[in-house]
């Protein structure tokens, strides 16, 4: 029996109407669709917002420009945000279940990285740290991590958005614990230091619209050749 997924961190509304409305990039659609193929909750909401995503962005409702003040880890405005609420609760999920595998690789994801996340081609970052690149449209980066088990990803800001997903194993930063199915957003805002799980190697899917920024003097001197 498929072990069920508790997910604690999801896609914010914006994110999921952006989606929804074919206004994302391909890595960013990439993140979006491997994170709705795990989380019940974010799947039946997508299903309600399909019917009025693309209005609300016609009309100016919703700004996707990740440089604006509407950018994707902006809540909605309280008006809108009221509305969303109105309509999650009144319009019945769709019935349609999940696309499921016989391995831990979620089936949008499979399509980039092949069948098993075991068989991953990784190029080293450094510290036990590796990296694939996957190949998606230059508005955006999308990279699958592989973080060993107590190691930690280098301190580090945002010059723009990153969504991480947990694939595999968990870890952990200044804000929180992110398990599998979980997904963080980071902002121009947020400062963190990622570590992985003490007994256990993780793997994310990460997507980034713009370089990080690095405290460190060597992350920042490898930075170019990492293309992170």
């Amino acid at each position: 029996m498929k072990q069920s997924i508790m997910i604690k961190h999801h896609l914010n509304d914006r994110i999921l109407i952006a989606y929804s409305a074919g206004q994302l990039s391909e890595a960013f659609n990439l993140v979006v669709a491997t994170h709705i193929s795990l989380c019940d909750e974010c799947r039946a909401a997508l299903g309600s917002y399909d019917t009025i995503g693309g209005v609300l962005l016609e009309n100016g409702i919703l700004e996707t420009d990740d440089n604006e003040a509407g950018g994707l880890d902006q809540p909605l405005l309280p008006d809108l945000q009221a509305t969303m609420a109105l309509i999650k609760s009144t319009v019945p999920a769709p019935d349609v279940a999940p696309q499921v595998r016989s391995d831990d690789t979620p089936a949008p994801l499979a399509a980039y990285i092949g069948d098993t996340l075991d068989n991953i081609k990784w190029k080293p970052v450094g510290m036990g740290v590796k990296q694939s690149i996957l190949k998606t449209s230059a508005e955006a980066t999308a990279r699958v991590l592989f973080i060993p088990a107590g190691v930690a990803v280098p301190n580090h800001g945002h010059n723009g958005t990153e969504l991480t997903l947990v694939l595999r194993g968990a870890y952990a930063d200044e804000t929180d614990r992110f398990q599998r199915g979980d997904v963080e957003i980071a902002n121009e805002d947020m400062q963190h230091t990622p570590i992985a799980d003490a007994l256990e190697d993780c793997i994310c899917l990460a997507v980034t619209d713009a370089p990080l920024k690095f405290s460190g003097l060597l992350p920042r001197l490898m930075q170019p050749l990492l293309r992170i």
